[in-house]
């Protein structure tokens, strides 16, 4: 037993006292020191972030670390930004509980810290992985503690682009207004480019005979239900998982692959090295690496596939390819390479996709950005890598054609499309710290070289004396002979 073990809880108060000394020992955050300016007599923000999702709360805190105004708008409720209590089902995660997520390298802000300020050490070296609606209550307190400036229930409409800044139009509380930002970051998580990706063969069904795995669906309205969910990851799981719990008469999972993907791959370059040099990889790499975990893929957590195992009404059919789908009466019939099969619901948990139709506000990104396609695809590697754009040094959108699109630049993608320019540092937990990080670095300095004048202006103008001339007793040469 350790020292901390056997102690009583220090509590939250305890712990957000922690932090306050934390980040005081630290200096943070910076004073602001971004030159004020208005626009049309209202503030013009450092940032605006979309999104209020984990990265979106780490870019906030990074970037304010750096002395920069930040200001988040999430079109969610507050305490509902991102998945973990809305659309995702999992019951745990499948990170590591040891990994430190958003805390930006201070340890009174990790989720260990947390955890173990309200129910102590002991039961911190019992807990396995981290529950999931936990998670959403650590980050509910990350925001809080930090004061981050959170705009809930604020939609944005439009993203105009210009020279020295962007216009965003935005919806909240029945009204439209326009909000006026240097630099804009998008925080729109795993789809944030897109939407769920759904095979073609559900367009011959009626919407509301299938759903995808990320959609708000009534898991309650499967009671007593024929459910096939199409795929073998981890979405896959929780869905079906989800499906058998709800009462579904019986849940088939039809999985393309003769088996279900046994090793991450990906897992085995997750190291420092990899976080910090990826960004830095030839062309050629960064399409070998991508493509080989896209064939690869990431197996789902053991404990998801174990959820749904023990029911006896589950089964896995691997091998089973869909061919078609049309209704027959009231029936799902389902044609695939092992035969006929008929549901009364599909849920397809077939990931996601960059479709820029599907995020309107984004239309003026959409017409001018670079994507890896532009750059050439290999004939070896996985297609759907073309699809995700072409990001600068600072996960900034590039256009097609140079000097074609003024003020592209100043949107950066910190969002999970960003992986083939930069790696997992925008959506994942565990590099998350260094991808916001990184993202406030390059903002900072873009914005101090853009003001690089002002700035020497006010060196030059500055007035704060730090000796006052009685330290010493000058002797002038006219008041005394130089020695010999």
């Amino acid at each position: 037993m350790t020292a901390d073990q056997g102690k009583v809880p220090e509590g939250l108060a305890a712990l957000n006292r922690r932090v306050a000394r934390e980040l005081e020992l630290l200096t943070l955050p910076a004073a602001p020191w971004v030159p004020q300016r208005d626009i049309a007599g209202e503030p013009l923000l450092d940032v605006a972030i979309i999104g209020a999702g984990m990265a979106g709360l780490a870019a906030a805190g990074a970037l304010r670390n750096i002395g920069l105004r930040a200001v988040n708008f999430d079109r969610r409720p507050k305490g509902f930004e991102g998945p973990w209590a809305t659309t995702a089902r999992m019951e745990t995660l499948r990170s590591p509980k040891t990994l430190t997520g958003p805390a930006l390298g201070i340890p009174s802000l990790t989720f260990r810290a947390w955890f173990e300020a309200q129910f102590g050490a002991e039961d911190w070296e019992r807990l396995d992985k981290i529950p999931r609606l936990m998670w959403m209550d650590y980050l509910r307190w990350f925001r809080d503690v930090l004061r981050l400036d959170v705009r809930n229930d604020h939609d944005i409409a439009a993203i105009h682009l210009g020279a020295d800044y962007a216009t965003l139009e935005i919806d909240a509380a029945g009204k439209r207004q326009r909000v006026r930002a240097r630099h804009v970051v998008l925080a729109t998580g795993r789809d944030g480019l897109g939407g769920p990706f759904v095979p073609a063969i559900a367009d011959s069904l009626p919407r509301e005979r299938w759903a995808h795995s990320s959609d708000a669906n009534d898991y309650a309205a499967l009671r007593g239900k024929r459910v096939a969910v199409v795929g073998a990851g981890a979405s896959a799981m929780d869905s079906a998982g989800t499906a058998l719990e709800a009462g579904a008469e019986r849940v088939d999972l039809l999985i393309r692959r003769r088996d279900i993907p046994r090793i991450n791959r990906g897992k085995g370059m997750g190291h420092p090295g990899s976080i910090a040099g990826y960004r830095y990889l030839p062309d050629d790499w960064k399409w070998r690496i991508n493509s080989y975990i896209a064939r690869e893929q990431v197996p789902p957590p053991r404990a998801s596939v174990l959820r749904v195992s023990r029911y006896p009404n589950a089964f896995f059919r691997q091998g089973t390819a869909l061919h078609s789908a049309r209704m027959d009466g009231d029936e799902i019939v389902v044609e695939t390479s092992a035969g006929t099969m008929r549901f009364d619901f599909i849920i397809f948990s077939t990931g996601f996709r960059v479709d820029w139709d599907n995020r309107p506000f984004l239309a003026e990104i959409a017409a001018s950005a670079r994507l890896w396609s532009d750059r050439g695809v290999p004939a070896d590697a996985d297609a759907g890598l073309g699809s995700l754009p072409d990001l600068g040094t600072a996960f900034e959108f590039q256009p097609k054609i140079p000097g074609a699109c003024p003020g592209l630049e100043r949107v950066h993608c910190f969002c999970y499309p960003a992986m083939m320019s930069h790696g997992t540092v925008s959506g994942d937990i565990p590099a998350i710290s260094d991808g916001a990080v990184r993202l406030s670095q390059a903002v900072a300095a873009r914005l101090f070289v853009e003001d690089v004048e002002a700035h020497f202006a006010r060196g030059q103008e500055y007035s704060e004396p730090e000796i006052f001339g009685d330290e010493w007793e000058p002797i002038l040469p006219e008041q005394a002979a130089v020695p010999v």
